[in-house]
């Protein structure tokens, strides 16, 4: 019988240790982003309505498809981007470098400048 508890408590601690290698949680939506959140620090999961926080992101529910976790940072690069977002923006760059209004906006790919950060957006 002790060598029943000693071999499960061992085969815990393994796992256990295999589970540290694991430094990112990683989201995948439906149309295929990716976005990492380190779990170096303590990182908080809540759902509030559609809305999963994972620390700084922001996910809607019904937009992922998968969440895992992963050696390094998946980030693509795309993710959702909130209107309250579009609203902060400073700058708008369309892909040729032309400087473009919010009401100018067509479907494409834009280049989004706001006060704390810039990112690509997707209008479809």
């Amino acid at each position: 019988m002790k060598k029943i508890i000693l071999f499960l408590t061992m085969l815990v601690g393994g796992l256990t240790a295999q589970a540290e290698d694991y430094t990112y949680l990683t989201f995948e939506t439906t149309d295929g982003a990716k976005a990492s959140v380190s779990v170096a620090s303590d990182v908080t999961l809540s759902i509030s309505g559609t809305t999963l926080t994972a620390g700084t992101q922001q996910f809607t529910l019904s937009n992922l498809s998968k969440m895992y976790f992963s050696t390094s940072d998946e980030t693509t690069g795309i993710s959702e981007v909130m209107k309250a977002n579009l609203d902060e923006a400073t700058e708008i760059y369309d892909l040729q470098g032309h400087k473009v209004s919010k009401e100018q906006m067509r479907c494409g790919v834009y280049i989004v400048k706001t006060k704390s950060r810039t990112y690509k957006m997707v209008v479809r």
